[in-house]
């Protein structure tokens, strides 16, 4: 079966194909219009480019450039933005972070930020039980930036009071966060039970179980739950050694891992992969899946006026998929940006 659906949109990814977002400031345009040109072959027509730097001045020098290439605009599928994963991040909950490159967050820094990316920040994770995080969080969200709860150790009471409050996103659920136990039920728990936040999850079949991936689904439904590749450099590469967020991660069979002790450093996975895998892994319809990965994320961004579904006087981004959402032709704004050797063929 051949499908037209919205394009696929990606809010969390640190980049793909030997490409990882923010590692060179030399660099940084030519990687993005590789990036932009590879990523429709997975039927993605937008994404948030997640960036991390060692320090403030690195980071804010970081945003301003992307900010000015930003305004220029992409061969193919378009940046949408930037989501800043760190500094702002619990030690206990780093990930693949290095620890060295963490910090509590604080008011002056965050209005830096703000100016610096000129509306193009979208995103901010944080860990809210940080000192300083609630008033760096009112900040972003009222400059009208997503502020997500992730890489956290808070306490169940801590994360429902961040989602009930300033906090309306969670960043990668499951994963680098408190989990859930039946006396003491964690950041997990308090995603589950939120009646309004939205979620992110990285549906690679690695990173989650599908029984967990099934509860989530359950629980918020595909019009909270977004999702994300959150993958690295050697997605869509060869089995080899690359680099994230400072250190060194080795993907080998569709794993992104630290070599040094083999834990998770983002994911390999491409968006459509995590599509097909809602639906053969957590029971979503096709339809369901789709939504998840175009008009959930357009509205948890505040693009859904244009993007995420396919309805007269929208932007005309979309892909043509079949069943397993192999991906035979990519459309952003109406313009061909991607097409399959066989999509002649099967098109015709």
């Amino acid at each position: 079966m051949i499908s037209k659906i919205p394009g696929l949109i990606d809010i969390h990814t640190h980049g793909g194909r030997g490409i990882t977002f923010g590692e060179n400031l030399s660099t940084l345009e030519g990687d993005l219009r590789q990036y932009s040109a590879w990523a429709p072959a997975n039927g993605v027509t937008g994404f948030v480019a997640s960036i991390a730097a060692p320090d403030a001045p690195k980071l804010l020098a970081l945003v301003e450039a992307y900010a000015d290439i930003l305004e220029k605009g992409l061969p193919g599928a378009e940046c949408l933005g930037l989501h800043l994963e760190g500094p702002y991040l619990s030690p206990e909950k780093r990930g693949a972070f290095n620890a060295s490159w963490l910090r509590n967050p604080f008011l002056d820094e965050a209005e830096a930020l703000i100016r610096a990316g000129r509306g193009w920040i979208r995103q901010v994770t944080m860990a809210p039980e940080l000192e300083g995080a609630g008033e760096a969080a009112r900040c972003f969200r009222r400059a009208g930036i997503v502020v997500a709860l992730g890489h956290t150790n808070a306490n169940y009471d801590q994360a429902s009071g961040a989602l009930a409050g300033d906090f309306g996103h969670t960043t990668h659920t499951f994963n680098a966060m408190s989990g859930f136990d039946h006396r003491s039920p964690g950041a997990v728990g308090a995603v589950l039970n939120s009646k309004s936040a939205t979620a992110e999850v990285i549906a690679d079949g690695i990173h989650v179980h599908p029984g967990a991936l099934k509860l989530l689904f359950r629980c918020l439904g595909p019009d909270r739950l977004a999702l994300i590749t959150d993958a690295m450099a050697g997605a869509g590469m060869p089995d080899g050694m690359y680099e994230l967020v400072g250190a060194p991660v080795m993907v080998k069979n569709g794993r992104a891992f630290r070599p040094e002790d083999g834990k998770l450093a983002g994911s390999a996975a491409t968006l459509n992969q995590c599509v097909a895998n809602m639906i053969t892994l957590a029971g979503a319809t096709f339809s369901e899946a789709v939504r998840m990965a175009s008009a959930t994320p357009a509205r948890i961004l505040g693009l859904d006026s244009r993007l995420g579904s396919l309805e007269a006087g929208k932007d005309g981004s979309y892909a043509i998929v079949d069943s397993d959402l192999q991906v035979y032709r990519t459309v952003v704004k109406g313009r061909i940006v991607f097409e399959s050797p066989t999509a002649q063929g099967r098109l015709s």
